[in-house]
């Protein structure tokens, strides 16, 4: 479960609010050599300002590579080279696409809450097995109660990353 959640928050920072961040772009793999390497192993991401990303490869030769990456993922971000850093400014966003943000975004977070769910499921399906074993059923049902306790944890924990989430992308 708390892999769980380290997947959620790690998806919920891949979808952008409107500002700059590195984590954007995390994911996005890069032709090295013939090798797909993540981007912040061939290059530095940094954030000049709210609205900008700069990302300066270790060698000029992967501009090129890096561009073509960033469009290949399909972000809906254009990058711009002036020879030395490949530059990203980011749109600000519109209340459509707000609204689309949050839409994925609670798409994400209750994906994650099923995958809760079935390790829940799981785990009760386990103690089952127990009983016919010759478990106690007092000692089953508590069992049960303390994993539905732990079920209900993580799942307000994804529930507060979420409105998080939905708050940053809202605000304009």
């Amino acid at each position: 479960m708390k892999k769980t959640i380290e997947h959620a928050r790690a998806e919920l920072v891949k979808i952008r609010a409107g500002k700059a961040n590195p984590n954007m772009l995390d994911g996005i793999l890069v032709d090295y050599y013939g090798n797909e390497t993540p981007l912040n192993q061939v290059a530095n991401v940094n954030t000049p300002d709210s609205q900008t990303l700069a990302i300066q490869p270790w060698e000029k030769s992967m501009i090129e590579p890096i561009e073509r990456a960033i469009q290949d993922a399909n972000l809906g971000l254009n990058p711009q080279d002036d020879g030395t850093i490949v530059r990203i400014n980011i749109p600000p966003l519109t209340e459509e696409r707000r609204l689309a943000l949050v839409k994925q975004a609670k798409s994400e977070a209750e994906s994650c809450k099923v995958s809760i769910r079935n390790i829940r499921r799981e785990a009760n399906d386990e103690i089952k097995g127990l009983v016919k074993d010759g478990l106690a059923e007092d000692s089953a049902k508590d069992a049960e109660d303390s994993i539905q306790k732990l079920t209900d944890t993580y799942i307000s924990q994804i529930d507060q990353h979420m409105d998080a989430k939905e708050k940053e992308i809202l605000t304009v």
